[in-house]
C-alpha cells in the first residue's frame, strides 16, 4: 500500500466523488465543501498520479479510459471503507433510523407511530425526514422510504405501494361536481415539483388534453393539500398524501377514477447487506398500516 503515500486521501475522494456523481456541484455538496475545492483536488490528484481522470467537455466532467478504471476501482475501495465505519459506530437494536420524505412523514408516518410504539416498544426511531436519496450502506440510516421509479443505483429497492393519483377537493367545491368533466370548471391547485401532471388523470377519466385554470402552484405537496383544505382549489393527490385528510373528512375524492403514475413508494435498504430484525419489524408494520390505507382507495 505505500503507492498510496503518494496521492492524497482527500484527492482521491475528490474523484470518486465527481465520478459517480457526474459533476463538481453534486460532488461538493455530498463532501460539504465548495465546488472550488473539489476541482482543485481533482487537479491536484490527477498531477499525483501523473494521469488525466476526467476530460473537460461542454456536458461537463467525463471520465477517461484510464479514468474509468480508477474510479470502478475506488468506488468499490470506498464503500468498502464506508461500510466497515458504519459497522464499528452502528446503533444497537433498540434504536431504528429511518429517512422518509417531509411529506410522507407529516401526512401519512408521524400519526401512525404510537400504534408502532405499542407494537414494538423495544425500538426508538430516529427520522430522518429529507428528500435526498440516502444510501444505508454509507450512512447511520437502516432504511428508507422514497418515492419514484425505483430505479436507483447502489441500493436496494423494494415497492410497498404502486403510485396513484385522483383529484381531491374540499366538500364544498365537490358538492357542484356530477361528472369527471365538471372539474374543469374547478380552479387547479399544482404541485410544482410533482413527477406527474394533469394529464395522467384526464386520460384515465376520457378527458385527456383537457386543461384547468391554475390558481396556486407551490413546490411543496403538502402545501397544496392545505390550499386543497381550505377549499381554494382542486388538487391531484395520491394515496398516502391525502389518506388522513380524506378519513377526517377535510377533503373528498368526488371521483373513484384513479391513474397509475408508473411510480411508487419504495422501502430502500443497504444492497447485499441482511436486514437486522429491527428492519423488518418496522417493514412488516409499514405494510400493515400501508393495506389499511388500501381499503380506503379499494
Amino acid at each position: 500500500m505505500r503507492n498510496l503515500n503518494s496521492v492524497h486521501l482527500n484527492g482521491l475522494r475528490a474523484l470518486e466523488a465527481v465520478g459517480r456523481l457526474g459533476s463538481l456541484q453534486a460532488a461538493a455538496e455530498e463532501l460539504g465543501v465548495s465546488i472550488g475545492a473539489v476541482s482543485q483536488q481533482v487537479i491536484k490528484a490527477e498531477a499525483q498520479l501523473d494521469h488525466v481522470i476526467f476530460e473537460r467537455t461542454p456536458k461537463g466532467m467525463v471520465a477517461t479510459e484510464a479514468g474509468a478504471r480508477l474510479l470502478a476501482g475506488l468506488t468499490e475501495g470506498f464503500n468498502a471503507l464506508s461500510q466497515a465505519v458504519a459497522t464499528t459506530q452502528r446503533r444497537d437494536d433498540g434504536i431504528l433510523t429511518i429517512s422518509v420524505a417531509p411529506v410522507f412523514a407529516a401526512r401519512w408516518l408521524v400519526c401512525r407511530l404510537d400504534r408502532f410504539a405499542e407494537r414494538h416498544p423495544e425500538i426508538s426511531l430516529r427520522m430522518d425526514a429529507t428528500t435526498r436519496l440516502v444510501n444505508p450502506a454509507l450512512c447511520d440510516v437502516d432504511i428508507g422510504i422514497r418515492v419514484g421509479s425505483g430505479q436507483w443505483p447502489d441500493v436496494k429497492a423494494e415497492l410497498l405501494l404502486a403510485q396513484e393519483v385522483f383529484p381531491v377537493c374540499s366538500p364544498a367545491m365537490a358538492a357542484r361536481l356530477r361528472e369527471p368533466a365538471d372539474i374543469l370548471s374547478l380552479p387547479a391547485v399544482i404541485d410544482g415539483r410533482a413527477m406527474f401532471t394533469w394529464e395522467v388523470w384526464m386520460r384515465e377519466a376520457g378527458l385527456s388534453g383537457a386543461t384547468l385554470e391554475t390558481r396556486h402552484v407551490f413546490n411543496d405537496a403538502s402545501l397544496c393539500l392545505d390550499a386543497a383544505i381550505a377549499g381554494q382549489g382542486v388538487m391531484l393527490a395520491w394515496q398516502t398524501l391525502a389518506d388522513f385528510s380524506l378519513q377526517q373528512g377535510q377533503l373528498v375524492a368526488p371521483f373513484a377514477i384513479r391513474a397509475k403514475t408508473g411510480f411508487g413508494h419504495y422501502f430502500i435498504t443497504a444492497e447485499g447487506s441482511r436486514e437486522p430484525k429491527n428492519v423488518r419489524d418496522f417493514k412488516a408494520w409499514i405494510r400493515e398500516e400501508m393495506a389499511g390505507t388500501l381499503k380506503l382507495f379499494a
